[in-house]
């Protein structure tokens, strides 16, 4: 008997084998057949979805859920374009905290809509004897007052308090982290605001690094998120390369660096695993620290790498030679040399041709590295919503030459380089929908048109948030297709992107998400 039998839908299923179906039978969680297959089979429940539309559950190949989720409980400054108002919002919540020296944290920073970056003097007025520190929007830097720069290691590089990259890192390490019970909570709201948007798996995307994580243990967060029921969604875990630590092991095992992380008895199912493992080789475009072979546009530098050139490459062999499939984050061009030049080098001393390796980001690619993607048979994990609400910034620090390069679509597809969508979650908007509309327009949030030749076809388009994702992270025996055997996770919409106007994707309702047969948040068939 079957659990569910979901009816009267317009199914599209991403499997070119069954393209269309009207009805969908559900066993256990999973996708037992389509249409003929499942009609006359007895059931336990029957619900119509009243002509709507389904598709294969989103797959978001890279967010930050722990991060979105305490920034969702994080005063914001985001969207003040005055330096008085964004003190103001300060020195208000200063007030509200009793204890004296305490850590004050407000989320939204961005110095692009102030015309400037805030000083450490300008906080200190506002402060009151607490230690305030106000994170970039970008995650790639930090504003702090007088209170925490008297507390850095001496030599921590900063301007006027802002630091960026390893310096926010050695900012963040004065802190205590937080506890797993906090870190549970924070990845429960997320996970809800991603189903909310269609998404039923997501890539975390590196728990335990300096800049991104949260606590050394933070694994283990997760774990007990799941444990606690505040996990509705399927989530892998990439793990920071900064995690590693040195083992004695045989040099043959070809694993001198290994994980601890807090794992334990337990771990790992069809709701939580271990992905790839994150390296950072760059910081962002919107700190301006994205590694570039030329300068930004008007500035007199081009940004930076995290580390020693050849530290870095090192890591990347090291880790594609110890079995890791990599997430390698590279957002400027020089970056993604780098990155291609270490993969094309561990792949030559240890050949590993099913790793699928991935560059997070591939924020800057000039035409001469498209070939070398393909070659190395290297993802691009995108991140579409960043030039729609970004771009017009993005494209003004490229200039005219490069701005047609900036988060591509059709060249990659064009080169057979797979195209996996993606949000970077809060950094951005983390909708799906959002998304696939711009990959189809290219406009940003003003109307301007980036690279309108990147643009791909709405079909193209949601196979990176369905196939592609799955694929991308070795979901592909289990998700991105609504096919028989894998799981029933979907999403049913109010209307069809494939056929309404193309301006209107983002705007189509999310009606309901189902993980796994059951509607998240509510009825379990």
């Amino acid at each position: 008997m079957l659990c569910t039998r979901l009816t009267n839908a317009r199914f599209v299923t991403m499997d070119p084998d069954h393209p269309v179906a009207r009805e969908l039978g559900v066993w256990r969680g999973r996708i037992v057949g389509l249409d003929d297959a499942v009609t006359s089979l007895p059931v336990r429940e029957v619900i119509d979805l009243q002509g709507a539309t389904v598709l294969p559950g989103f797959i978001d190949a890279h967010v930050h859920l722990a991060w979105t989720g305490f920034k969702e409980n994080t005063v914001s400054v985001a969207g003040r374009t005055r330096i008085e108002d964004v003190l103001a919002v300060v020195e208000e919540t200063v007030t509200r905290k009793g204890e004296p020296a305490a850590w004050v944290s407000v989320a939204g920073y961005d110095q692009r809509a102030l015309g400037r970056h805030l000083t450490a003097a300008e906080l200190d007025r506002v402060s009151h004897g607490h230690r305030v520190f106000l994170l970039h929007e970008s995650g790639h830097g930090c504003l702090v007052n007088s209170a925490v720069l008297a507390l850095l290691p001496a030599g921590i590089p900063h301007d006027n308090g802002f630091l960026v990259e390893g310096a926010m890192g050695a900012a963040r390490a004065l802190r205590l982290p937080y506890s797993q019970q906090e870190l549970a909570g924070a990845i429960g709201r997320a996970a809800r605001t991603c189903l909310a948007e269609g998404v039923t798996a997501c890539a975390e995307a590196g728990i335990g690094s300096a800049l991104f994580g949260h606590s050394p243990v933070e694994l283990g967060a997760y774990q007990l998120a799941q444990e606690q029921g505040q996990l509705p969604l399927r989530v892998q875990l990439m793990v920071s390369a900064d995690r590693l630590r040195p083992v004695a092991a045989h040099d043959s095992d070809g694993i001198p660096r290994a994980l601890d992380l807090g794992l334990r008895t337990g771990f790992g199912d069809d709701r939580l695993s271990l992905g790839a493992l994150k390296i950072y080789t760059d910081g962002g475009m919107m700190a301006r620290t994205a590694a570039l072979t030329d300068p930004y546009e008007g500035l007199d530098h081009a940004g930076q790498l995290q580390d020693d050139p050849d530290a870095l490459a090192d890591t990347i062999v090291d880790g594609h030679r110890a079995g890791w499939q990599l997430a390698v984050h590279a957002i400027g061009d020089r970056a993604a040399d780098l990155a291609l030049d270490a993969l094309e080098r561990a792949q030559r001393h240890w050949p590993r041709p099913r790793a699928r390796h991935r560059i997070e980001h591939a924020g800057l690619i000039r035409p001469d590295q498209l070939p070398r993607f393909a070659r190395l048979g290297v993802s691009a994990v995108v991140q579409p919503n960043f030039l729609r609400r970004f771009g017009d910034d993005y494209a003004a620090i490229m200039g005219e030459g490069r701005a047609p390069w900036l988060y591509r679509g059709r060249a990659f597809l064009d080169h057979g380089i797979p195209l996996v969508g993606s949000s970077d979650r809060p950094v951005a908007d983390g909708s799906p929908l959002r998304a696939v509309q711009f990959m189809v327009e290219r406009a940003s949030e003003s109307g301007q048109v980036i690279g309108p030749d990147e643009g791909v076809t709405v079909d193209e388009a949601l196979r990176a948030y369905t196939v592609a994702g799955a694929r991308a992270c070795h979901w592909e025996d289990d998700l991105g297709s609504l096919t028989p055997g894998k799981y029933a996770d979907l999403v049913v919409l109010g209307d069809d992107p494939r056929r309404v106007d193309p301006s209107r994707i983002g705007d189509i309702e999310v009606a309901a998400t189902y993980v796994g047969g059951s509607e998240a948040g509510g009825r379990t068939p």
